[in-house]
C-alpha cells in the first residue's frame, strides 16, 4: 500500500507526487499513430494507461511490435511477388515503385489487426 508523505512549505502541507518510472525505449512511428488513436477514439483506454504510468509502456510494446510484423510481411509478401535484389539491379524504380507497394499494403494489414483495435 502506497503511502503519501507531505512537506510544510509555510503554512501549508504539499503531497510528495512523482511520477513512477518509465521504460527506457523510443516510441516511434507506430507508438505514435497509437497515442492519437486512443486519444481520439479509446479515451477510456487512454486514461486507465495515463493513470497507471504505464502508457509509455504500452506504446513502446506495440511500436516494436507493429515494426516487427511490418518488417516481416513485407518480406513475405516481396518473396511470394519475386521482388528481389536482380530487379533492384536492373530496373530500380520498378523495384522501388513495388516495394512502395508492397509496404503500404503491409502497413496497411497489421494497421488493421493490431494498431487500431
Amino acid at each position: 500500500m502506497n503511502e503519501i508523505t507531505y512537506h510544510r512549505e509555510g503554512d501549508y502541507l504539499i503531497p510528495d507526487l512523482y511520477l513512477p518510472k518509465q521504460p527506457k525505449g523510443h516510441v516511434g512511428k507506430y507508438g505514435h499513430l497509437r497515442l492519437e488513436y486512443l486519444k481520439n477514439f479509446k479515451k477510456g483506454l487512454y486514461t486507465e494507461l495515463l493513470l497507471n504510468g504505464t502508457l509509455n509502456q504500452h506504446l513502446i510494446g506495440i511500436d516494436e511490435s507493429v515494426s516487427d510484423k511490418v518488417n516481416k510481411l513485407i518480406n513475405q509478401l516481396a518473396e511470394v511477388e519475386h521482388i528481389d535484389e536482380n530487379l533492384k539491379e536492373h530496373h530500380q524504380m520498378e523495384w522501388v515503385q513495388a516495394m512502395n507497394n508492397i509496404k503500404n499494403r503491409a502497413e496497411e494489414i497489421i494497421f488493421n489487426e493490431i494498431l487500431y483495435m
